[in-house]
């Protein structure tokens, strides 16, 4: 499937462009041959976007990811960052500062012992003058909800907290671009409510473009785009609605729908009439009404 609406605009401002991307992880037995996590990608995100990425484990999602911001370096095609190679070593600091990222486990992002401390350490690492880091923290920590924690130790933060603070952190870099990869597996549901709330209200209203790899179908339906990676390929691309009304074809790569999704596709399958694209509970109950 393909993401139509991006192919028809004329003018774009693409924030990631890959051209035939492909990513081997090496052997240690060198006379063994690496294992292909990417094959031949060819993506291009816009600035502003909010793009879902699932897949089974061993998709390649992550591994994708990791070359957004330079934390991996494509074995053979290209990916440019904000019209930046990654390949080029020169552009590695540059395309970090311009795409943060969010991993799995809290704990490992956290380095203070004092959330403003925290968030300040990116930027005080990039040698921001200490009067502009001030305002950076503050501004940051008042865009995810943490203000009044800024005095407090992350251990005495939950789950949730803690990934609204390392979000403060990437946005006191001055970032123009967040990735998230399973930044809610770990985290209990309100935990997971708290940050997609942050996520979807940075897209909205700060325009930040928002890359979150999830295995919660009900976290890509926040998305404006879902792309599903299969085997180290893209085999699907499109919105949400686009995306889940393939309801064979998602558990035919071994992937869920929403809940909602897959009860109108059973009914669907019983004769009942209803639309195939309902995604949320409110959808659903208005249109079983009318069936």
């Amino acid at each position: 499937m393909i993401y139509e609406k991006y192919k028809e605009r004329r003018r774009m401002v693409y924030i990631f462009h890959s051209q035939a991307l492909r990513y081997e992880y090496a052997r240690y037995d060198e006379s063994e041959a690496g294992t292909l996590a990417l094959k031949d990608i060819d993506i291009r995100i816009e600035k502003g976007e909010f793009v879902a990425i699932l897949g089974h484990n061993g998709s390649g999602k992550s591994t994708l990811a990791r070359h957004l911001n330079a934390l991996l370096s494509p074995t053979s095609g290209t990916l440019w960052v904000k019209g930046m190679d990654s390949k080029d070593a020169k552009n590695t600091w540059k395309i970090r500062q311009l795409a943060g990222m969010v991993f799995q486990n809290p704990d490992n992002q956290l380095v203070a012992t004092i959330v403003e401390e925290d968030v300040a350490f990116g930027p005080e690492n990039l040698g921001v003058p200490s009067a502009e880091i001030r305002e950076r923290v503050d501004a940051a920590l008042k865009s995810v909800g943490m203000t009044k924690y800024a005095n407090v130790g992350p251990h005495q933060l939950s789950g949730g907290q803690k990934q609204r603070v390392a979000i403060a952190g990437i946005l006191a870099m001055g970032t123009d671009c967040i990735i998230l990869d399973e930044p809610t597996a770990m985290l209990d549901p309100s935990g997971r409510a708290e940050v997609l709330e942050t996520v979807i209200r940075l897209n909205a209203e700060r325009g930040m473009t928002v890359i979150l790899i999830t295995h919660f179908m009900e976290e890509a339906v926040k998305a404006g785009r879902v792309v599903v990676m299969d085997k180290g390929q893209v085999v699907m691309d499109g919105t949400p609605r686009e995306i889940f009304t393939e309801v064979d074809k998602m558990r035919a790569l071994g992937l869920d729908v929403p809940s909602v999704t897959a009860l109108t596709h059973a009914l669907r399958k019983r004769g009942v009439p209803l639309r195939a694209d309902i995604m949320t509970a409110e959808e659903f109950e208005k249109e079983f009404c009318q069936a």
